[in-house]
């Protein structure tokens, strides 16, 4: 029903956050991944949904990637395992360390998981395995492992941005949302001086 929704974050929760759309504010459960992502209330966002639908409830639930959510909806396919399990294993494991984790008949990683045993692990491990490539995983580890170095280094030059204007006297809020904003239109790929101007710019 929603492939994705954009907005701004309104609240966020242990397991959840609410998502903020042109006045509608969207509840969706969500793995720790997404919460422990340095998320802030503010923070214009897009998240990658499934819409669970049972008979006493409809709910949300959403992913940073569509690689997250491509696995969530693995683990749904197994059977025994539902929204709130899938949801649990995904906190502990990335997507990347549960296809290996399949492939390596890692069952204990898996069974760390809130309310998954070891049977139900090793079911996991057995139903997926055929549905999960090695060729695959390890292109997607480097593909991910390359876009977390370049949000590394977005999130340096932010902060050396914002640090350089707080240091010519604009208030650290001021400051931060004027770099956030630049960021946005500049893109991740910006130099600190890029991005320092294209803030002055904001400011002004």
């Amino acid at each position: 029903m929603y492939a994705y929704i954009k907005g701004e974050v309104a609240e966020i929760d242990d397991s959840s956050i609410v998502i903020d759309n042109n006045g509608i504010g969207y509840n969706i459960t969500v793995p720790g991944s997404v919460t422990d992502s340095g998320m802030n209330i503010g923070d214009e966002v897009k998240i990658y949904t499934h819409f669970a639908v049972r008979e006493d409830a409809m709910q949300l639930y959403g992913f940073i990637s569509k690689d997250d959510l491509f696995m969530f909806r693995l683990l749904l396919g197994v059977n025994g395992i539902g929204p709130k399990a899938a949801c649990a294993i995904l906190s502990g494991l990335s997507a990347d360390d549960l296809r290996f984790a399949v492939l390596s008949d890692d069952a204990a990683s898996i069974a760390r998981a809130p309310g998954v045993g070891k049977k139900t692990a090793q079911k996991i491990i057995l139903e997926l395995k055929d549905k999960v490539d090695l060729g695959d995983a390890f292109e997607l580890k480097a593909a991910h492992n390359e876009k977390r170095a370049a949000k590394e280094e977005a999130n340096s030059a932010e902060t050396e941005a914002v640090m350089a204007l707080t240091a010519l006297g604009y208030p650290n809020a001021q400051a931060l949302k004027a770099v956030k904003s630049a960021s946005k239109k500049q893109g991740e790929s910006s130099s600190v001086e890029d991005l320092l101007k294209a803030a002055l710019k904001e400011l002004f």
